[in-house]
């Protein structure tokens, strides 16, 4: 069995490739967006704050697979065309946006309204009040809820393989049903293991380094 699963490694890493791309992107697209909407949710604009709630709502209460299937699927009956690759990318974006603007809001509305006060009376220009004020502190209260989805994101995309797309779950299920044994899935659960191993140590990381803010 060792020998089988050091054989088909090489191919289910090959697969990780496709896997940890639409992750780094996926979290590059996402958090960025999510910050922005959560300003938005947490501000007085009412018109342009309902909308972002409705698709907030909406993000979150339907399954990221059937959103992957619409873009990939639905969109093209409206001549919206994307490959796997970015329809997956896309769909993932604004499901994990609508999870970081929940986050970051809570974050912002945690803040002390003295915070703001003193921004003032320091004479800081709005985007430094966010900047030097808000963003270091949201981060910090924010971190193990972000860390979370982060984790989530890692076991989230095996989804796409309902795409078609080759990554490391798709893979393991082909050498499964090609050689007629378990043992690939045991090789994607490991690659998996690893994955979120690295990712939980350096959130850990992070949030020790972060502990100058208590």
């Amino acid at each position: 069995m060792i020998d089988y699963l050091v054989s088909v490694m090489p191919q289910l890493l090959s697969g990780a490739g496709i896997t940890i791309k639409l992750f780094g992107l996926t979290l590059i697209g996402s958090i960025p967006l999510g910050i922005i909407l959560a300003f938005i949710l947490a501000s007085r604009l009412r018109i342009l704050k309902a909308i972002v709630q409705v698709y907030v709502w909406l993000m979150r209460g339907t399954p990221l697979l059937l959103q992957l299937i619409f873009v990939f699927y639905g969109l093209p009956i409206l001549n919206i065309v994307f490959d796997r690759f970015e329809a997956a990318l896309i769909a993932f974006i604004i499901n994990y946006a609508a999870y970081y603007a929940e986050i970051f809001r809570g974050g912002i509305q945690s803040i002390p309204a003295g915070q703001y006060e003193a921004a003032k009376v320091l004479r800081l220009a709005p985007l430094q009040t966010i900047r030097k004020i808000i963003i270091p502190q949201v981060v910090k209260i924010t971190l193990p809820s972000v860390g979370n989805e982060v984790i989530n994101l890692v076991k989230d995309t095996s989804l796409v393989y309902i795409l078609g797309l080759s990554d490391v779950m798709r893979i393991g299920k082909i050498a499964m049903e090609r050689d007629s044994t378990l043992v690939p899935l045991l090789g994607v659960a490991l690659i998996y293991l690893m994955m979120t191993g690295i990712f939980t140590l350096i959130l850990k990381q992070l949030e020790t380094k972060l502990d100058y803010y208590r």
